[in-house]
């Protein structure tokens, strides 16, 4: 039986590789301020999708699509591995930030061997700056009402 079983393993990876048969997927989850990203990367032709839409149509800020080809670029994968993103929350930077890292976590499951390429990249570590919340007695968060002394 063990014969039996050690040949079926080896086409269930190969049909992987192959464009043809199902995709395996490799999943990250990223987060930014109140933004957050759902990464799944797959062997293929380097096409980036954001909740269905391509990426230039998505993220209209050069400074974020920039960001996101990064981890790409440092891990010399970009022309290699489709991209599928679900973004939810925050706005567009908070968003591209959550989807670096995601990316980031994605690559480092899909090889192992690329983390201190990502961690010396600053993709792994939690970007953790929050909006300060307003206090009474305060038009904002720092922002004093104004004063008059007389």
């Amino acid at each position: 039986m063990s014969e039996e079983t050690t040949p079926a393993v080896a086409p269930i990876e190969a049909p992987a590789a192959a464009p043809t048969g199902p995709r395996k997927f490799v999943w990250g989850v990223g987060r930014r301020k109140s933004a957050v990203a759902r990464v799944r990367i797959a062997l293929g032709s380097g096409k980036i999708e954001i909740n269905g839409r391509p990426l230039n149509d998505y993220l209209t800020a050069e400074r974020d699509r920039k960001a996101l080809f990064g981890p790409l670029e440092v891990t010399s994968t970009g022309g290699k591995l489709d991209v599928f993103v679900n973004a939810k929350g925050g706005g567009p930077t908070g968003q591209a930030g959550a989807i670096v890292m995601g990316l980031g976590r994605a690559l480092l499951k899909y090889d192992a061997t690329l983390e201190v390429a990502l961690r010396n990249g600053g993709f792994m570590t939690r970007d953790s700056r929050m909006k300060e919340r307003k206090k009474y007695g305060q038009r904002g968060a720092r922002r004093r009402f104004q004063f008059s002394k007389r």
